[in-house]
């Protein structure tokens, strides 16, 4: 369904552009608008041991890797009217999370985990998911997921007025399925083998389709 965005409030025309001013419009219409064009964006799976060890399982699309030394990813993730979310909770509690990447295969399964359930419910059973323990951060990983990365809470920073939390985390382990095969000569995993899916905004996702490689000038 097309959107005519000239009917949308505080937007200001100008010759061949629109204009607008963070600061005129909602919350809500400022995070269809970012969503809308920071695409596609990873998908962090998180992966968490509750209270008396119940699996946690959530994604979150405010997720980015940050550096390869040490290996830092981070992780936005925003809070309910009530408090944090139970895997910010979680995460603080054991100084550690997995995060699944999510391929086509799991699509379905990751977006039954978004659904908004009670901090005892378990989301991997919710999923029809397994979680495994891994071996060594204290958090499950998602059992047939053919990449994690295994964390342990670096730091957190504090964004502001934002309804969010930064979480990064530093990768002390990746596992990889043994049938997930590397570029030739290097450490790389071939994207056309792990399809991975990248988040897009509302209910759209973008689902693997023909990669294209372009040499770097010099």
């Amino acid at each position: 369904m097309s959107t005519d965005c000239s009917k949308a409030p505080n937007l200001k025309s100008g010759e061949g552009f629109r204009s607008i001013d963070p600061e005129e419009i909602s919350g809500r219409e400022r995070y269809q608008l970012l969503t809308s064009l920071v695409v596609p964006r990873p998908i962090g799976w998180i992966s968490t041991w509750g209270s008396g060890d119940t699996p946690n399982l959530a994604p979150f699309s405010y997720f980015s890797a940050l550096s390869h030394a040490p290996i830092l990813v981070g992780v936005s993730i925003g809070h309910r009217s009530n408090g944090p979310k139970d895997t910010l909770i979680n995460i603080r509690n054991r100084l550690a999370f997995c995060a699944n990447v999510v391929t086509a295969s799991q699509l379905e399964a990751m977006n039954l985990t978004s659904a908004e359930v009670d901090a005892a419910v378990d989301e991997f059973g919710l999923a029809g998911l397994k979680a495994e323990s891994s071996s060594r951060v204290d958090a499950p990983y998602v059992g047939g997921c053919p990449a994690v990365l295994e964390c342990l809470l670096e730091k957190e920073v504090v964004l502001g007025s934002a309804p969010n939390t930064l979480v990064i985390g530093r990768v002390v382990g990746v596992r990889l399925d043994a049938s997930l095969p590397l570029m030739k000569g290097t450490s790389e995993v071939d994207p056309e083998a792990l399809l991975p899916v990248g988040r897009l905004s509302g209910v759209g996702y973008a689902m693997p389709g023909d990669v294209r490689k372009i040499a770097r000038p010099g």
